[in-house]
């Protein structure tokens, strides 16, 4: 068994596509109509044929309460890994990414923490 699709919660669907393929580099796989809203997945460049996750609407009061409060306690929706987190933490301040921690040492690995714009922090991690 392993995971082919996970799902972030988005506000937005075409700011998170924006946000997510042009500022963090993922690369759009789906973008379909469903009902309302759209199936839109995105990949890593680097493995495209990997895991998908879909930016998911939060118009459900269930998934707009639980992103609210994972948002307000400072939970990290989700983590990606990255070569160099040096690096990756400049690149994203230069186009403007608003980060909640900056890249800290914890042991083995460094981490960092910053917000999509979306109604998401999100952990980037050097292992």
């Amino acid at each position: 068994m392993k995971v082919i699709v996970t799902s972030i919660f988005v506000e937005d669907q075409d700011k998170a596509l924006q946000f997510y393929s042009e500022t963090l580099g993922f690369v759009k796989k789906h973008d379909v109509p469903s009902g309302e809203f759209r199936w839109i997945t995105i990949v890593s460049p680097e493995d495209q044929d990997g895991t998908e996750i879909v930016l998911e609407p939060n118009n459900n009061p269930i998934a707009k309460d639980y992103q609210n409060r994972l948002f307000e306690e400072g939970i990290p929706v989700t983590m990606f890994g990255v070569e160099d987190i040096q690096k990756e933490y400049e690149r994203l301040l230069q186009l403007g990414v608003k980060f909640t921690m900056k890249p800290t040492k914890m042991g083995e690995i460094s981490i960092a923490v910053f917000d999509d714009t979306c109604g998401n922090l999100i952990q980037i991690i050097q292992q």
